[in-house]
């Protein structure tokens, strides 16, 4: 089967590459290589089942694909909010392009959404259900709000035009491959206590978050997309909840690192609490959270010990 990966040389688009080639399935990525870095791809250079196109989604493409998985977009707040026009063409133009393809060429088509979609929540845990509460003139709407049309986009080209869709909300994910610049919360603690720098945290640490290991949001998403049941959305995250200020807590001791931590004002429309219920992705997908917090934190201590080595 022929899969085509947007975004293929990000964070999350080159460990689904890396899976769909371990099932034996073709794949072609494509990166404009703004966030994305070749060196993700490097060791699938000389795979014979894969090739990488340097092409930016906000212009249309021709191909042959039976899946696409469309997960081209900053993810990160510094990398969103550096051009946050591009953004939000990204998610609209890119997302209008790929569900054209889809069209053309009968593929079935994923989303990689998010749980920004819910903005700063009244509703605790999230359900799917959960319409959300967004800024739509914010710092962070450009990447919320085009995540939320094209969401709306893959509904309406499936009412409209029979397309084959499926939309899965990502809650916060890491693992290795996260961009030393990434500018989230667990890339950032590691890299600065590794370095011995102060540890920035946001307001007083009590802000919430859910954090799944890269291995399982994989796993999420392949089930997400061959099944026949449902066409979503679905949330796929961790559903235990951790404050930052036990995040950082965790990091200092798992590093070993005698870095302090430092307090900086919180950022405009930062999400206080942020819990998926999983529920429906339990129930329709067979899905749960495999790797616990702590060994995927060692995991990804150690992929930022080798990264940090060589710069």
């Amino acid at each position: 089967m022929i899969n085509l990966v947007t975004g293929a040389a990000g964070f999350l688009g080159s460990h689904l590459c890396d899976a769909l080639l371990a099932k034996g399935h073709e794949v072609i990525g494509l990166d404009n290589f703004f966030t994305g870095s070749k060196d993700n791809l490097r060791h699938l250079r000389d795979h014979s089942h894969f090739e990488i196109i340097r092409h930016d989604i906000i212009h249309p493409i021709l191909l042959e694909s039976e899946r696409i998985y469309n997960f081209a977009c900053p993810a990160s707040p510094i990398h969103y909010q550096f051009n946050p026009v591009k953004t939000i063409k990204t998610s609209v133009l890119g997302t209008i392009n790929m569900l054209g393809l889809a069209k053309r060429v009968k593929a079935r088509i994923l989303q990689a959404s998010t749980s920004e979609v819910y903005g700063d929540p009244e509703e605790h845990p999230q359900k799917e259900t959960y319409w959300g509460r967004v800024n739509p003139i914010g710092p962070r709407s450009c990447y919320d709000e085009g995540k939320r049309v094209a969401e709306s986009l893959l509904i309406n080209y499936q009412q409209q035009n029979g397309v084959d869709i499926r939309i899965i909300r990502i809650f916060n994910t890491y693992g290795p491959r996260m961009a030393l610049n990434d500018g989230r919360v667990i890339s950032n603690f590691i890299v600065q206590a590794l370095r011995g720098e102060p540890i920035t945290i946001f307001g007083r640490g009590e802000q919430t978050r859910s954090f799944c290991y890269v291995s399982d949001l994989i796993d999420g998403t392949m089930r997400m997309m061959e099944q026949q049941e449902i066409s979503g959305p679905v949330n796929l995250g961790n559903p235990e909840e951790i404050t930052v200020m036990e995040l950082a807590d965790l990091i200092l001791k798992l590093t070993a690192s005698k870095s302090r931590l430092v307090f900086k004002e919180l950022p405009i429309d930062d999400p206080v609490r942020r819990k998926p219920d999983i529920s429906l992705a339990r129930e329709k997908l067979g899905w749960e959270i495999q790797v616990q917090l702590r060994d995927g934190l060692q995991e990804t201590i150690a992929y930022f010990k080798k990264v940090l080595s060589v710069h």
